[in-house]
């Protein structure tokens, strides 16, 4: 962990637990105080590769949500006019859809089957 994220670790330590200097204490006790950590501590999320807290996330989600009902309660909304975007897909992008790639015969298949196992995209 510290290896990892040491600056979000040493942060979490002087919010959490008031302590500046991590490496003053026995080893066991740090580790147990960085285990004991919130998922949504800095070095937590860090090691999960996280830019967002769930709360943060269901926050938008529900933002996103709220604002198509009340749309589609409106004039715009009964006409299909003026969408409003989603600031999920804005903060957080849009999840990437798997490629997928169709063939028109078996030797074209074959060709890109190979040419994928040749190390090629």
């Amino acid at each position: 962990m510290v290896s990892a994220c040491e600056g979000e670790l040493i942060c979490d330590f002087a919010e959490v637990y008031n302590i500046y200097d991590y490496r003053a204490m026995p080893l066991r006790t740090a580790a147990a105080l960085a285990g004991g950590l919130r998922s949504n501590s800095r070095a937590r999320m860090a090691l999960a590769g996280e830019k967002h807290t769930l709360s943060e996330m269901l926050g938008v989600l529900i933002f996103d949500k709220l604002s198509l009902l009340v749309w589609l309660g409106s004039k715009d909304g009964a006409r299909g006019k003026n969408r409003p975007e989603s600031l999920a897909a804005k903060l957080f992008g849009t999840p990437n859809e798997p490629q997928t790639e169709g063939f028109d015969n078996p030797m074209a298949y074959e060709k890109a089957r190979q040419k994928i196992l040749d190390g090629g995209d």
